[in-house]
């Protein structure tokens, strides 16, 4: 029997990329993933722990443990999972028939509201950990290989999730759902162990837009940590390119690359 769509959304933390996993969910029909790689990443290759993650039991296994699970999962029904790029790039290399068996879609956000906020979660976090560039180099190693993803920015996501993800599952092959409202407070299968990282999300009953302005947001939190600018300056290019991947011509609409 052939696969079902396996829905890949590499994302940077704070995209809101939780919340778009909480829509994938909702539609009831998906079997849905959360980071499967990140214990990979953060067990043989990061340079510190990762804040506010309980530990232990089935969450701490291997990249082909996970990449077989959502393999498997796909013959009996659709897939979603949600992952950070930097996780998974050093993987890349060795494993292209997994990169092909997926639809590769970047979920990309205002890295001035994406890389405040991660502050406010871990005042810690690492330059790698803003995650852009990660992305960015993945679209590269996407392009390598003849594929052709999708980019979408969180902006439009938020301001009109229907449309954009309508967008998104006819592009990947799947049906279109009534899936974006929810009742608040339900934790999710998989979310146990990052709980402390989304309660805005576990609070929430849909996808909403950020109203507030993202320069003052990160001079605020810029005041207080000023290496910030750096990690801006850095990440911030990365972001411009990607950003020009999806259609900027009119909002809401991404595009695939060509």
């Amino acid at each position: 029997m052939d696969a079902h769509p396996i829905l890949a959304l590499w994302a940077h933390p704070r995209s809101l990329s939780t919340v778009t996993e909480k829509t994938m969910r909702n539609r009831g029909d998906m079997a849905v993933f959360h980071e499967p790689f990140m214990a990979d990443y953060y067990t043989h290759r990061a340079t510190r722990p990762f804040a506010m993650l309980e530990t232990g039991g089935d969450n701490w296994v291997d990249y082909p443990v996970m990449r077989d699970r959502i393999l498997v999962s796909a013959k009996k029904r659709p897939v979603f999972f949600k992952d950070m790029s930097y996780y998974i790039l050093a993987r890349l290399p060795e494993d292209p028939t997994f990169a092909r068996a997926c639809r590769n879609l970047f979920l990309i956000r205002d890295p001035r509201l994406a890389i405040a906020s991660y502050w406010k979660k871990d005042p810690e976090f690492s330059l790698e950990e803003a995650g852009l560039e990660a992305q960015w180099r993945h679209v590269l190693h996407l392009r390598d290989l003849g594929i052709e993803p999708m980019v979408v920015r969180a902006e439009d996501l938020a301001q009109d999730p229907r449309h954009v993800m309508s967008l998104v599952w006819d592009w990947a092959g799947l049906k279109f759902a009534e899936a974006f409202s929810w009742q608040a407070g339900e934790t999710p299968d998989g979310w146990n162990h990052v709980a402390g990282w989304h309660p805005e999300v576990i609070g929430s009953t849909g996808v909403t837009p950020d109203t507030r302005d993202p320069d003052a947001v990160f001079e605020e939190a810029a005041r207080a940590a000023p290496h910030l600018g750096t990690y801006l300056a850095h990440h911030r290019p990365f972001f411009d390119r990607l950003a020009a991947l999806a259609d900027s011509r009119t909002p809401a609409l991404p595009t695939m690359l060509t």
